[in-house]
C-alpha cells in the first residue's frame, strides 16, 4: 500500500517539516520505494514533482526539503507498487485541467474493475487504476456542468462519485482544485490542525523537531492529514470513514464540511494511536 500526505492552510505554509517525515517513509523507515510525488498550489498554479526512485534517497526530495515552497494546498504520495509498472506515468500525484484549473490527484488502495468503467473527457496517461478513477472522476463533473457549479453543489458531486468508487476496494484519496482539498478514507487517514497557541512537534521517522510559534501568527490555521501519524507528540484523530471531507483554509465544518452523498454533517474525529 502507498502513504499519503495533505495540507490544507489559511495561510500559504512551508510543509518542509511534514514532507521530511514522509520521505523517510519512502525506502528507509517504510517499504514504499516504487516513486514519490508531491504537489504544491500557488494561486490557480500547480507546481509538481515526480521521481520513480525512492523518496529516501531521492535528490529531487532532498531539494525540495531544502526549498521553502510555500502553499495553501499541498498533495504528496509515496508509492508500494500493486497495479501498474513503475514508471514516471504511473506516479502520483496526477494533474488535470478541468473549467480553468488545475485538478491534482492522488489515491491508495485498489479499484477492482474500475478499468471497464468507460472515459469520454479524460485519458490515462499511465496504467494504474488510480489516474482511470481519477478520469472518471473529472468526466462525471464536466459531463454535468460546463461551468464550475457552486461549491455545495460541487462537494455533492465529488461525494457521489467517491461513494460509487469505495463500492470498488479501497478507496483513500486527496483530490484538490486549487481551492478545496476533497480527502475520503477507506482504511487509514488522520488530520491534525495547527493553531494558536502553537508549540513544538517532533517526527516519529526522524530526529527531527520544529517549533512553530517561531514560524506563525496567531491567526494561522493549518491541517495536515496523512496515512500514519508523522509527529509523536501531537493530538493526531482518524478522520471519518466513508464519507467525504472537504478542507477549506484549513478548516473542516464552517469553511469546509463533511459531505456524504446525500446529506452533510459534522463529523466525529477519534483519536488516533
Amino acid at each position: 500500500m502507498c502513504e499519503l500526505l495533505g495540507m490544507s492552510a489559511n495561510v500559504p505554509t512551508d510543509i518542509r517539516f511534514s514532507f521530511a517525515g514522509l520521505m523517510r517513509r519512502g525506502g528507509q523507515t517504510g517499504p514504499h520505494r516504487d516513486g514519490w510525488g508531491v504537489a504544491f498550489y500557488e494561486d490557480k498554479g500547480c507546481r509538481t514533482f515526480q521521481d520513480t526512485h525512492p523518496s529516501s534517497d531521492s535528490e529531487i526530495a532532498r531539494m525540495i526539503r531544502g526549498y521553502p515552497i510555500k502553499s495553501r494546498i499541498v498533495i504528496a504520495h509515496i508509492r508500494r507498487a500493486n497495479r501498474g509498472r513503475v514508471m514516471l506515468e504511473n506516479t502520483h500525484p496526477f494533474v488535470r485541467e478541468l473549467w480553468g484549473r488545475n485538478w491534482a490527484f492522488a489515491h491508495n488502495g485498489q479499484l477492482r474493475g474500475i478499468k471497464k468503467w468507460r472515459l469520454k473527457f479524460h485519458q490515462p496517461v499511465g496504467t494504474t487504476d488510480s489516474e482511470h478513477a481519477f478520469c472518471w472522476i473529472l468526466d462525471q463533473l464536466r459531463g454535468r456542468w460546463l461551468k464550475q457549479p457552486s461549491a455545495a453543489a460541487l462537494d455533492a458531486a465529488i461525494a457521489e462519485c467517491v461513494r460509487k468508487l469505495a463500492a470498488l476496494g479501497v478507496f483513500n484519496m486527496l483530490m484538490s482544485d486549487s481551492r478545496a482539498l476533497y480527502v475520503h478514507r477507506a482504511t487509514n487517514l488522520v488530520a491534525l490542525t495547527r493553531r494558536a497557541p502553537f508549540g513544538a512537534a517532533t517526527l516519529i521517522d526522524e530526529d527531527l523537531t520544529a517549533d512553530f510559534a517561531r514560524e506563525t501568527n496567531h491567526t494561522d490555521v493549518v491541517t495536515i492529514i496523512a496515512t500514519r501519524p508523522l509527529t509523536r507528540n501531537e493530538p493526531w484523530a482518524e478522520l471519518p470513514k466513508h464519507e467525504l471531507a472537504v478542507f477549506r483554509n484549513g478548516r473542516l465544518g464552517a469553511s469546509g464540511a463533511v459531505v456524504r452523498a446525500k446529506s452533510r454533517s459534522k463529523p466525529k474525529l477519534k483519536r488516533a494511536a
